[in-house]
């Protein structure tokens, strides 16, 4: 007969620790379908991006309608992204992302189909509205499917390579689809989400409802409007100007969003529990996340403008340019688990606003009249690469780090919303300063000058609000402990 000796408890943490590390066959098939979906989102975005002028002509639309391609995804995705993470909590996440899935299949076989701009931009806001849900539902399904530490930081920083991955790919293959027809940007994605829905089926585990909850009518009144005419406004403003209509519009969106929050306050079970606003981690994690994608975006949008419009360079062309930085996160996102688990969020996230900031400061400080590619724009897009791979994962980890299971939909959808809403206001006020210059200005990269200096103040201030924060942290940790009384 055989003793078996009771693990000490450093041998007990060793083990759990390689459990971690073992993933099942099904649970790698989880998270393949999370990075899927992720990948497709990516990958949606940056193809349509390009394929915008060839739809403009085949269609016959104008530069205003052209927009809205882009503005009805935005509208859809940044208006439900709150409801769609805590739609997820109180309904069942697995429910929930797939519904959403197979909506933003059928859309986007639509979309590939239709001969009218108008429906066109219909299909664009049902699948914005879609992915509202399809987002935050996946974080959510990640964070409660890995837990807390370092399982979850690696399969985060996998799921960011994804993000990153599709992003870049769309960008070559935007170029190549588009040679052949505008369409297959629209149905190459077809058959990649249909599979993921496919695999979702039979690998997501089964959820159940949230037992109380979901009875907040009000809230979820209000917090839709309140968010669908904010960003409505927003991307509205750099075409018709801040007008009688638009400030209409932007009252109207104040005036639901504080009814929300007063709501929030009195009702029983609350759509979204305020008090997580308390938590300084989470709110820094958001205030980052502005600045990082509002920053990113916004300037990869100038550099689209600038090589195809000033330069002239083909769609193909102009995206090899701006693919180091993609390639940049996709090989380094594997390394940011390990990376968070030694030195924890706050002194990456740091690193992240370091790179950025420098990387915009270079650009502006090297590139006078007409930026060299190999001088300025190449070095430039290496910094923007490291400062979004270190930034990303760790962001999302800091907003969802101490969460309770419960409400992992809400603490994603939160920090999605607030990546998709800084972009949309940093990209509508970077609109507004290249229309501006543009009218004043000769021509060249003058008129860009303006939004690339917007674009760096946020992230340097991002920069500034996470060294304070970083710097407070070691400052408390070096206080000597209180002396026990006797």
């Amino acid at each position: 007969m055989t003793i078996t000796e009771p693990l000490t408890p450093s041998a007990a943490a060793a083990e759990r620790a390689a459990a971690e590390h073992r993933w099942t066959p099904r649970l790698w098939g989880v998270l393949a379908v999370l990075c899927a979906v992720l990948f497709l989102d990516g990958l949606d975005v940056s193809m349509v991006g390009v394929a915008l002028p060839s739809i403009g002509a085949e269609l016959g639309l104008s530069t205003t309608s052209l927009q809205w391609i882009v503005n009805g995804y935005v509208l859809g995705y940044g208006g439900l992204l709150l409801l769609g993470g805590r739609t997820a909590d109180l309904l069942g996440r697995r429910r929930v992302f797939l519904i959403a899935l197979g909506v933003f299949t059928v859309a986007s076989l639509i979309g590939g189909l239709v001969d009218d701009g108008t429906l066109l931009i219909a299909t664009r806001f049902v699948k914005g509205l879609a992915a509202a849900f399809t987002a935050p539902t996946a974080m959510s399904i990640l964070t409660t499917t890995f837990p807390e530490g370092p399982a979850r930081n690696r399969a985060l920083s996998i799921f960011t390579v994804f993000g990153a991955s599709g992003y870049s790919s769309g960008l070559i293959l935007g170029g190549l689809l588009t040679s052949l027809g505008w369409r297959w940007t629209f149905l190459v994605p077809v058959p990649l989400a249909l599979a993921a829905l496919i695999a979702g089926i039979f690998l997501i585990p089964r959820d159940k409802a949230a037992a109380e909850g979901g009875h907040d009518l009000i809230g979820a009144v209000t917090l839709v409007g309140g968010m669908l005419l904010a960003v409505y406004a927003v991307v509205t403003a750099p075409q018709r100007g801040f007008d009688l209509f638009t400030a209409g519009i932007t009252v109207l969106a104040v005036l639901l969003l504080v009814t929300f929050v007063l709501a929030e306050n009195r009702v029983r079970h609350p759509l979204v529990r305020l008090s997580i606003f308390r938590i300084g981690s989470i709110v820094r994690a958001n205030a980052s996340m502005v600045a990082l994608m509002g920053s990113y975006v916004s300037f990869q949008f100038m550099m689209t403008l600038y090589l195809q419009d000033v330069l002239h360079w083909t769609p193909l062309r102009m995206a090899l340019a701006l693919l180091p930085a993609g390639l940049l996160v996709a090989f380094s996102s594997p390394f940011m688990g390990r990376l968070i688990d030694r030195h924890g969020t706050a002194p990456l996230i740091v690193a992240a606003m370091t790179s950025l900031s420098a990387g915009y400061l270079w650009f502006l400080a090297t590139a006078g009249s007409r930026p060299g590619y190999l001088i300025t724009v190449l070095p430039a897009m290496l910094l923007l690469g490291g400062g979004f791979a270190f930034g990303f994962s760790s962001i999302m980890a800091q907003a969802t780090d101490g969460i309770d299971d419960s409400e992992q939909g809400l603490a994603s959808g939160l920090v999605q919303s607030s990546g998709q809403v800084g972009t949309a206001l940093v990209l509508a006020v970077v609109t507004g300063l290249i229309a501006s210059a543009t009218t004043a200005a000769s021509g060249g990269f003058t008129p860009f000058r303006p939004g690339v200096n917007l674009v760096t103040g946020v992230a340097v201030a991002g920069l500034v609000l996470n060294l304070v924060a970083l710097a407070a942290a070691r400052a408390r940790s070096r206080r000597p402990a209180p002396a026990t009384a006797l």
